[in-house]
């Protein structure tokens, strides 16, 4: 009777204790404690450790090099010009595309000698220049013009001349004639057109075989 009592008890403590811990410690079932779609917590000390940082992946030598040759090269900015027209200006342009990092074209207004004046002193007045360019017709000078405007009004042009040789003796034929007479260069503001460019050095650039327009110079300009 007793070993049976004994029997019962322990069964009965076998099943407490199995259902204790079935029951009793809620981590120990399986699931996830969370809710559906939430991240779980976790303590820093329970991350694995992050994984060795990469190296830098090598440069390739070709690019490498291309790099250090851009830093190294220098470049030099030179003004080519005057060139008398558009069309020159445009043919040079085509000429020298190849061997130029950057152009850009320009126009400028410059001063040109384009004659010499032999002309008279100014009279005092209109009448006074009348009659002084009476005076030069009875002499047979008929190549004359009264300027009755301008900075130098009453002045009697004898005419202009693209050779100064030939101004200045009919200036000195004007004078032995008993008149005031003398020499002034004439200026007109004509245009010109400039070529800039940039080049880089030791490229061997040689603009002169390649631009056929005569008169063409060059200088050393700002870059841009």
């Amino acid at each position: 009777m007793f070993l049976r009592l004994l029997f019962v008890l322990l069964s009965a403590l076998n099943i407490a204790v199995g259902a204790w811990l079935l029951l009793g410690q809620p981590y120990a079932r399986g699931g996830n404690p969370t809710d559906p779609g939430v991240a779980e917590l976790r303590l820093l000390s329970e991350l694995p450790a992050p994984p060795a940082s990469a190296a830098p992946m090598p440069v390739p030598a070709t690019a490498a090099a291309a790099v250090a040759s851009a830093q190294a090269t220098s470049y030099s900015c030179l003004a080519l010009g005057p060139f008398a027209t558009p069309q020159d200006l445009r043919n040079a342009r085509q000429a020298l595309a190849a061997q130029a990092m950057r152009m850009r074209s320009r126009q400028e207004q410059a001063s040109q000698t384009s004659g010499w004046w032999r002309i008279c002193r100014p009279a005092g007045s209109r009448q006074q220049a009348l009659e002084l360019a009476r005076q030069l017709g009875a002499h047979n000078f008929n190549d004359y013009f009264v300027v009755s405007s301008g900075d130098q009004p009453n002045t009697i042009s004898l005419g202009v001349f693209k050779d100064p040789a030939n101004a200045r003796k009919r200036r000195d034929e004007v004078i032995a004639a008993g008149f005031p007479a003398r020499m002034s260069e004439r200026g007109d503001s004509v245009p010109e057109y400039w070529l800039d460019l940039v080049v880089a050095d030791g490229s061997h650039f040689d603009w002169r075989s390649r631009i056929r327009a005569n008169g063409i110079g060059s200088r050393r300009t700002g870059c841009f």
